[in-house]
Formats: structure tokens, sequence, C-alpha cells
């Protein structure tokens, strides 16, 4: 039996499928962005790569937001509406991002992926989540943003 799952008082590890899976998602980031900025004769297709990938990545989390109105049964109707409204919004804003010069998609991506986690608190305060889901979020939005952030300087070097 889990007994983490039985008492509430013990710790909620992430399962381990969960960590793989999640952290296993970074690996395009973390190729992507050391390409963009040290391979001068290839950054655009790097840059461009790393881009793609970040928005591809904001449109899923915000979609976790779809699923968890469906799947949550301890949120209000309001909280459940603005669930289903907030993860079309991170999809929009991914999309849009592409549009737009380098920086500007990064700081459009990078935005997405703050207000995201923002986003995320709320959920979490008003519902029954695994205590290991905020922290999770947290690294692999810290990760994702500074891979961008990175990426968006591959045009200015």
């Amino acid at each position: 039996m889990d007994h983490s799952l039985a008492n509430p008082s013990l710790p909620n590890p992430i399962p381990r499928s969960a960590a793989l899976l999640g952290y296993g998602g970074l690996l395009p980031f973390l190729l992507l962005a050391p390409a963009s900025l040290f391979d001068p004769h290839h950054a655009m297709i790097w840059s461009d790569a790393l881009l793609a990938y970040g928005a591809v990545i904001l449109t899923f989390v915000g979609a976790l937001h779809w699923g968890f109105a469906m799947a949550l049964t301890d949120l209000s109707a309001s909280r459940r509406t603005r669930c289903f409204a907030w993860s079309v919004a991170p999809a929009l804003l991914a999309w849009s991002a592409l549009l737009f010069s380098p920086v500007l998609a990064s700081v459009l991506l990078v935005s997405g992926f703050l207000t995201h986690y923002w986003q995320d608190r709320f959920l979490v305060a008003a519902s029954h989540l695994p205590t290991w889901y905020l922290p999770l979020r947290f690294r692999l939005t810290v990760v994702a943003c500074l891979c961008l952030t990175a990426g968006a300087f591959a045009e200015t070097w």
C-alpha cells in the first residue's frame, strides 16, 4: 500500500514516470538553447526549433487545465469555467509568438510560462492536486524560461 496516499501528513513523492517524462521533456530545451548560442552558422535554425518546441510545450501545459477542469471534483463551477477558459489562452499565445521576431517570441513564450505557473498556483489553492505538482511545475518552468531567454540572444550575437 502507498502510505503517502493513505496519510496526508507524509510527503507525496513525485511518481517516477512523471519525473522521467517531465524532466525528459526539458532535453530539447537544454540541447537547443546552447546550440542556438554556440553554433553561429546554424543559430537561426536552432533558435527557430527552440521557439517551436517552447510553443508546443506551452500549449501542452495550457491543456493541463482543461484536463483538471474535467477531472477535479472539488472545483467550484466558476473555478471550473476559469480553468476551461484559461486552458486555451497558452495555445493562442504560443501560436501568435511564432509570428514575431525570435526576441519578441521568446518574451511572449516566457510570459506565457510564467503566467501559467501563476495560474497553477491558484488552481492548487482551490483543489486537491498532489503536493509534488507545483514544485515540479516550478522547476520545469524555470528551465524552459531560462532556455528560451538564452535562445533569444542567438540572433543578437
